[in-house]
């Protein structure tokens, strides 16, 4: 296993230092990567940016990457300053993707992400085996099905267009529809084509034991032939409640719910997750969290845009969150990146095209008026809101910059739902 930082610079040459920010790999690995980058940035998907013929640099996802001659690499994000904790950074990760993917975790506390050792992909199938765990002991539901057979006794109804169509050599046998009463129903085929999935991939001891301990209580249970079908066909009533929290670990490992990676589904052993999105999905947690009830949050809104062009909108204006409650309107946008709160002279590591995108969004959602959030992660550095910047010297339209707390979810400095409840 391979631990690196997402940005980090990989390379085929024998480095004299390495650390979690650059790493040696094996060529054959370096090779795959240089493939898998051309691939996917021919499709619009930033996967690696190649330095030169023995560097190349990762993008901003986390997860696991698996190459075909066995090289795993973990990519962790970078939270806080100085030498990162894996372990910490990992349980970091693991808990945004817990609130912004709305996943039914059990062990989240504080003791156990401090201890967390396994890859993400290895910490999603130990939870979805969990789950199913305590699905078997709350009992797997079976329910009648028809099914149609050829008996040499009667049984059931008997199909009289086909025995009457029944050859003369077969004319003993009874074409017959009956009930069956077992397990083969739409959401335990989903569960099997889980399971049987995770089997395959699992490198972790504990895993790979409790998955084939599992797979003996769904053997007699055919895998799904439809995914998208079961899942149509999942009930959710009242006799199925328990099936409930297992579903979101079905659809993530069966590919059918990833709504953050730009990846599209799970290919072979790899899981990765696009850090900026992650982060806007528990900034839009974080918001929900703090906001009174009857305030309507917008995420993604695209109801403005910056210019019209013979008589149609062009360049549309996407902000993050749009908080709007009895004319009062706020705009507010997330941004991965790691502020420096001591460094006026490099503008604190703000972005220049981040402030005049807020700029055009002041303009078109609010009408010139009022005031916008940039939100960023909280760190050492960047631990308090820093003074607000204003477009205009009346102060009309301004900007507030913002830490958001990891671990909490608290919007440090803000006095947004003040203003929203005013």
């Amino acid at each position: 296993m391979i631990l690196v930082h997402e940005h980090a610079r990989l390379t085929s040459a024998p480095l004299q230092e390495e650390g979690m920010h650059q790493r040696c790999i094996p060529p054959s690995a370096f090779d795959w990567l240089c493939r898998q980058g051309r691939l996917l940035g021919s499709g619009g998907v930033s996967l690696v940016q190649m330095e030169d013929q023995r560097w190349l640099r990762l993008d901003g996802h986390v997860g696991l990457i698996e190459t075909p001659c066995g090289t795993r690499i973990e990519i962790l994000p970078k939270t806080v300053d100085g030498n990162e904790d894996p372990a910490r950074s990992r349980a970091t990760l693991l808990a945004m993707l817990q609130r912004c993917l709305d996943l039914p975790v059990r062990d989240l506390g504080e003791a156990s992400l401090q201890t967390h050792t396994m890859p993400v992909s290895e910490w999603i199938m130990q939870q979805f085996l969990l789950a199913l765990e305590t699905l078997v002991q709350r009992g797997v539901r079976c329910d009648y099905r028809a099914e149609q057979d050829q008996l040499r006794h009667l049984r059931g109804r008997l199909l009289i267009a086909q025995q009457l169509r029944q050859p003369a050599g077969r004319a003993h046998l009874f074409q017959v529809e009956h009930q069956v009463f077992d397990a083969d129903r739409p959401e335990n085929r989903l569960i099997r084509s889980a399971l049987d999935k995770v089997r395959g991939l699992t490198r972790d001891p504990g895993n790979w034991r409790l998955s084939h301990e599992l797979a003996h209580v769904f053997h007699e249970v055919p895998a799904s032939r439809d995914n998208t079908r079961d899942f149509q066909c999942w009930r959710d009533d009242r006799l199925m409640a328990h099936y409930r929290d297992i579903r979101p670990w079905v659809a993530m490992i069966l590919g059918e719910r990833n709504p953050l990676a730009m990846l599209g589904q799970w290919q072979g052993r790899s899981l990765l997750f696009p850090m900026q999105r992650v982060f806007e999905r528990f900034v839009g947690w974080a918001l929900r969290l703090h906001l009174p009830v009857g305030v309507r949050l917008r995420e993604q809104a695209a109801s403005q845009s910056l210019c019209r062009h013979e008589g149609g909108a062009m360049f549309q204006l996407q902000p993050d969150f749009l908080i709007d409650q009895s004319g009062f309107c706020w705009v507010g946008d997330a941004k991965w990146k790691r502020l420096d709160a001591g460094n006026r002279a490099n503008k604190y590591g703000i972005s220049q095209a981040d402030l005049y995108q807020l700029f055009a969004y002041g303009q078109k959602y609010l009408g010139g008026q009022g005031r916008m959030s940039l939100i960023y992660p909280r760190t050492s550095s960047f631990d308090e809101a820093l003074p607000l910047f204003n477009f205009d010297d009346a102060g009309v339209l301004s900007l507030e910059v913002i830490p958001l707390d990891l671990r909490t979810g608290e919007l440090v400095g803000t006095r947004l739902v003040g203003r929203v409840v005013g």
